[in-house]
């Protein structure tokens, strides 16, 4: 009789652990929202939802990387743009300059200016992106160009973002490519003008119109690539919202019937406390005996 007792007893232990236990997952998945939470869940489930995860991480970094590099974009292009419009004005001096009506004395106050030209267009040239220059190639931590601009400080490989598994955008430049020249034209016409080399200041006039027009197809570029990197945005934009509705469907439960499972699974849990209520209550002089 003893052993009776204390089988239905275990049993009875059993049962009421595997509705306390059937209970708490009902509760869970009804708190969390998910119906996945470890392997045995769904293993199946649980395996596609952690490579939707893996592609969703991947999607997240190309859209960070499609970010920073637009902001490169904008920055180059905002600085070359106002190259341009230096370059422009520093065309239409030369052209006032090379007049038989001006001046030696004229030509060499107007050198200053070319110099305050070079100076801003070697600030601009230092343009920098939180705290990395655009300018400077691959070496984004050092400043391309020093206070005069004579000497190159960067390299030749123009800083890239990866937008696409095998896809790189290049967002930075070689600085010494786009500003070497200018920088030459604006110190030949800063002595040509001290000098009162008038040969020379008009050979400046068409070197400034070279270099506007480099300038123009470089910001031309600009754009062409930040308009390649808004589509492939869109297009990771898109992916994600595909994805997060697929691990939605995978891992999300419907809430209204996890609600219906969960009184449920409290019903029968009540039920069977109620009904092993009197076993529960075995004294141990009754499991001795």
């Amino acid at each position: 009789m003893r052993v009776a007792n204390k089988t239905i007893y275990d049993v009875v232990k059993l049962n009421l652990g595997i509705a306390a236990e059937e209970m708490n997952n009902a509760n869970r998945i009804v708190s969390s929202g998910k119906r996945i939470s470890d392997l045995s869940d769904d293993p199946v489930g649980l395996t596609q939802a952690l490579k939707i995860k893996s592609v969703l991480s991947g999607l997240d970094q190309m859209g960070r990387n499609i970010s920073l590099g637009k902001s490169w974009l904008v920055s180059s292009e905002s600085a070359l743009s106002n190259v341009q419009e230096l370059i422009s004005d520093a065309k239409a001096l030369s052209v006032q300059m090379a007049s038989s009506t001006t001046s030696a004395a004229q030509r060499a106050s107007a050198s200053l200016t070319v110099q305050s030209m070079l100076d801003e267009i070697v600030s601009l040239a230092n343009t920098e992106v939180g705290g990395r220059y655009v300018f400077s190639g691959s070496k984004t931590d050092t400043a391309p160009f020093g206070s005069d601009g004579t000497a190159y400080f960067g390299n030749k490989e123009p800083f890239a973002v990866k937008i696409g598994i095998d896809t790189t955008v290049q967002v930075g430049s070689d600085g010494e490519e786009v500003f070497g020249t200018i920088f030459k034209t604006l110190r030949d016409l800063r002595d040509d003008l001290n000098s009162n080399n008038v040969d020379g200041i008009r050979e400046s006039i068409d070197n400034l119109t070279a270099d506007f027009n480099e300038i123009s197809g470089k910001i031309s570029n600009i754009g062409s690539k930040a308009g390649r990197m808004e589509i492939k945005e869109n297009i990771f934009q898109d992916l994600k919202i595909v994805n997060t509705e697929r691990l939605s469907a995978i891992e999300d439960a419907d809430i209204a019937e996890a609600i219906i499972e969960l009184k449920e699974k409290e019903l029968a849990y009540q039920a069977a406390l109620a009904s092993s209520s009197k076993v529960m209550q075995l004294s141990l002089v009754d499991y001795l005996e």
